[in-house]
């Protein structure tokens, strides 16, 4: 653990609950639930109390608050409509079953660990095993009192579902062909477990001000969304030292979103975990405590600024100077999903296929592991893109393997459209959500296969069910945020808020708001189609739908 920092005025922030200016008394209900019991707590309740009396005898503060430092939230209650969301008390909202999340650090997961993982929903989730755009892996209509045997059977093969939620260090991103790439500048696989090690679980660090999200990758496809992460290093070549870590602190989405900032810094891999600890320190005690939607590390990072971040992070908890850096290159290809086959620096082959959304179940993740092992394979990765890779097959296996995993509608040749769209968990069961997101996306998907089989242009669509960016609109090609909208009869429907041209890795960038633009669920092919023949029809040579979208007349974009 970093040394503590020195106590020092805050300056105009002095109001903001910071920890290192000496403002420890909760100002809100929240960090009031931290101070009186840390979240890390409650399991031993779920284990000895909970799941014995069941879901009536839950405390409220640990019901909607310490739970999620376990990976558990209540899910939606059936039935409630999108306009309700925001009108209802929690308890209305609250189902009796929850969403529990299992953290699957680097996304790297053994074909036993997914068999587990296949059982439990079977057995415990009525079959839902969604794989996230943050590789972990969401479990819907958990019982309370089947949680003990849960944690069992995942710790029995070496998984957790330790802050998968909660004011924590949450899942750690990473490549998800760390290790195997041939184009690999670096491997951060020992990085990211010796970070998970020091910090996950750590009572040092299991009271943050809000959530903190951390990457790692290698890869020069900058295959981790690094610049939407509170931290991350991108893998660079030092002109002098060699391969090692660009630092970036200070990137999130929701309703205020910031792109993350470059530190400047070069760090080999020996002291990733040290910087990382050094900037978790850094937002525990710095970071805002007072409003909950000021807390995120994004916010002191644009107040502080890249210099003075890097100054305190060196000067107290360091303790001493990083190395100046190369920025990373720009990506030489627009997909980073690694979907298709692809020689691995062994000579073996990866092979990344697409599900629907990211929607799976348990039999057909059993079905995954089942296939892996039969051509060879121990190892299965998931992505940042709700995508999943087998690893290590050898070449006269790959054409077996392909056919197995198209059996089960897990194409390794997907559209266009099937490789593009991610859709976040939406109102079927998220409590938050306006709209439905995970049937509708698997619905539009199959409207623009039929109505553009020829489009062959790299293209993302992201569907959200309410503003808070799960699944990431501000940064997609077509950003579609969940809102109530009013149809052309004056009927209140579900639709959506438009986002274009948003993009990561090659010029990233946020989308464009076009004045006006809502289009109703029932109008989404028909909207994107015309939008995506536009393009086609104006594109310049080798342009990108991102560049096209900022430069096209606004009546191209209604």
């Amino acid at each position: 653990m970093p040394p503590a920092p020195a106590r020092r005025k805050a300056g105009r922030h002095r109001g903001e609950g910071q920890w290192a200016a000496g403002h420890f008394t909760p100002l809100n209900g929240n960090e009031q639930t931290k101070k009186d019991d840390d979240g890390l707590n409650v399991r031993t309740r779920i284990e000895t109390i909970y799941a014995h009396r069941g879901f009536e005898s839950i405390d409220g503060a640990d019901l909607r608050g310490r739970m999620r430092w376990w990976g558990l939230y209540t899910q939606r209650k059936p039935g409630i409509s999108g306009g309700k969301t925001a009108v209802l008390e929690p308890e209305e909202l609250d189902d009796e079953f929850f969403m529990l999340r299992v953290r699957i650090d680097g996304g790297r997961l053994t074909t036993e660990q997914l068999r587990v993982i296949g059982d439990i929903s079977q057995e415990f989730a009525r079959g839902t095993a969604d794989i996230t755009d943050r590789q972990n892996v969401q479990f819907h209509w958990i019982r309370i009192e089947d949680m003990p045997e849960i944690w069992r059977r995942l710790e029995g093969v070496g998984l957790s579902t330790t802050e998968a939620c909660g004011d924590t260090p949450r899942v750690i991103l990473g490549s998800p062909v760390a290790g195997i790439a041939a184009d690999e500048i670096i491997d951060g696989t020992p990085a990211i477990e010796e970070i998970n090690r020091r910090v996950v679980g750590n009572p040092a660090y299991s009271n943050l001000p809000r959530k903190f999200k951390t990457a790692v990758s290698g890869s020069p496809l900058l295959d981790v969304a690094h610049e939407i992460n509170d931290v991350a290093f991108v893998g660079v070549e030092h002109p002098e030292h060699g391969p090692g870590f660009d630092v970036w602190v200070g990137g999130a989405l929701s309703t205020n979103p910031k792109l993350g900032v470059r530190l400047g810094a070069w760090v080999p891999v020996e002291e990733v975990a040290d910087v990382h600890e050094g900037v978790t320190g850094i937002f525990r005690d710095y970071g805002y405590r007072r409003l909950r939607n000021r807390a995120r590390l994004k916010f002191l990072v644009a107040d502080w600024g890249p210099e003075k971040f890097r100054q305190v992070l060196e000067d107290e908890y360091l303790g001493r100077k990083m190395l100046d850096g190369p920025a990373p290159k720009q990506p030489a290809q627009q997909w980073r999903d690694h979907i298709g086959v692809h020689e691995q620096k062994d000579g073996r082959y990866y092979v990344g296929f697409a599900p629907r959304v990211g929607r799976v179940d348990g039999t057909t993740l059993s079905k995954v592991a089942d296939l892996a092992e039969a051509h060879g394979s121990g190892r299965v990765r998931t992505t940042v893109e709700q995508k999943m890779l087998v690893l290590d097959v050898e070449q006269d296996q790959v054409e077996s393997l392909r056919e197995g995993l198209e059996a089960l509608d897990l194409t390794t040749r997907p559209s266009v459209f099937r490789r593009g769209t991610m859709a976040c968990t939406g109102i079927e069961f998220c409590k938050l959500a306006i709209v439905e997101t995970k049937g509708r996306g698997s619905w539009l998907i199959d409207e623009l296969e039929r109505r553009l089989p020829g489009f062959d242009q790299p293209v993302t669509i992201n569907l959200n069910g309410c503003p808070n960016s799960c699944a990431r609109i501000q940064v997609a090609d077509i950003g579609l945020k969940g809102q109530l909208v009013t149809d052309a009869s004056g009927n209140q429907v579900e639709g959506y808020q438009v986002h274009l041209g948003g993009s990561l890795g090659m010029e990233p960038g946020f989308g464009r708001k076009v004045r006006g633009l809502k289009v109703t669920a029932e109008e989404l092919p028909d909207y994107i189609e015309r939008v995506l023949r536009a393009f086609q029809a104006q594109r310049e040579d080798g342009e990108r739908f991102a560049q096209w979208a900022a430069r096209a007349d606004e009546s191209d974009l209604k």
